[in-house]
């Protein structure tokens, strides 16, 4: 680090940089941080390349806010995933740079060697067979958005057969609808425009769906409803980062504990809001039940 940096970063955030560094192959590692790696290191491990190339590659996602946005612009990049990696980048005083992908292709851009991180990606089994996750970035809840006058607190309130729900056809909406209110009458729409068409016609009495699709959709028309996450049970799938598979896990076992430290100050959810906000999203709006 350099003497601006070590103004910028606290002490606390050093010690934990040289904890993470420090797992995976005793204290020794720490002493890295005090100069660059060797070109030989930089060969073996993401985390030493990173460090000796200065250059942090990244997969971005056009259009998926709240992650991800691009200035059409300018060319500049925001969002919750952009915050959490320049957070990154200034810890280890490297620049980013960016590679446009999707959710899907950001597994196989890893694989390829295209970039060194993953955003905003769910560790299904299936990934955790190609891929090392970082652990849970935060718990993405489901719930559904509620027309005008529908009260509903728990998944039992729309299991119901005189409640009409919608969903897009194949996505985790449907298939978490489809498990807990199998009582209820369940339309499968082609896309979420058409959902979103038969919810501000009034055709249906609830859309179920992930936390984030239900408040932007509802930022973007008022005249939707408002979003409850349900409980009994509470559903949630994790949003984690994904890291490259190899040997050394210094990598991913620092990004674990940066994630571990800045959810634990409360970071990650002042940043997942700043990235809700770029939908319309007020502050407010965001449900405290939402453990972030």
């Amino acid at each position: 680090m350099t003497p601006s940096d070590d103004g910028k970063v606290s002490e606390d955030r050093r010690e934990a940089l040289r904890y993470a560094l420090a797992v995976g192959g005793g204290a020794a590692l720490a002493s890295a941080l005090a100069g660059p790696a060797s070109a030989q290191a930089a060969a073996d491990n993401t985390l030493d390349r990173i460090r000796a190339n200065k250059v942090l590659r990244i997969a971005v996602l056009p259009g998926e806010l709240p992650y991800f946005n691009k200035d059409l612009a300018t060319g500049n990049w925001s969002g919750f995933s952009i915050e959490m990696a320049n957070d990154i980048a200034k810890i280890l005083d490297v620049k980013l740079e960016y590679t446009e992908s999707t959710y899907g292709n950001s597994i196989l851009d890893l694989q390829s060697n295209k970039i060194d991180l993953g955003f905003a990606l769910n560790p299904t089994p299936q990934r955790a067979l190609v891929v090392d996750f970082c652990g849970a970035v935060f718990l993405h809840p489901f719930g559904a958005m509620l027309r005008k006058g529908l009260d509903a607190k728990t998944w039992a309130d729309i299991n119901k057969p005189e409640v009409n729900i919608a969903v897009d056809v194949g996505s985790a909406n449907e298939a978490v609808a489809r498990r807990f209110a199998p009582n209820a009458i369940i339309k499968s729409l082609k896309s979420r425009d058409e959902v979103m068409l038969e919810m501000s016609s009034g055709r249906v009495d609830c859309v179920v769906n992930a936390l984030v699709l239900g408040l932007t959709a509802i930022a973007k028309n008022p005249n939707l409803g408002t979003y409850k996450i349900l409980q009994t049970p509470s559903v949630a799938i994790p949003s984690s980062m994904a890291v490259r598979r190899e040997p050394d896990k210094r990598w991913r076992d620092f990004l674990s504990v940066w994630v571990d430290y800045n959810r634990g100050i409360g970071q990650m959810r002042e940043w997942f809001t700043k990235g809700l906000a770029l939908s319309g999203v007020k502050p407010e709006d965001v449900p405290v039940e939402l453990n972030i």
